[in-house]
């Protein structure tokens, strides 16, 4: 079990997409934030599993987190 940030944006046809920052590659997509939730939950089970596996079991630990940022560029 641990936490994870969860980043969310919305495509121009409304579907919602979710990208955990910690695990590169791990994402899903859904129409409404209850369904992408759950769908996101199962995507970091999942990721974990396969990690974990090709570790040899070993327990994978991710990188922390730091924070979002905004640039500006002229």
């Amino acid at each position: 079990m641990g936490e994870y940030t969860v980043i969310i944006k919305r495509d121009e046809a409304g579907y919602l997409f979710a990208t955990v920052a910690e695990l590169p590659g791990c994402h899903t997509q859904a129409k409404t934030k209850e369904e992408l939730m759950s769908r996101i939950k199962e995507a970091i089970e999942l990721y974990l599993e396969v990690t974990s596996a090709e570790a040899g079991r070993k327990v994978y630990e991710h990188p922390s987190f730091v924070s979002i940022e905004k640039v500006v560029v002229p």
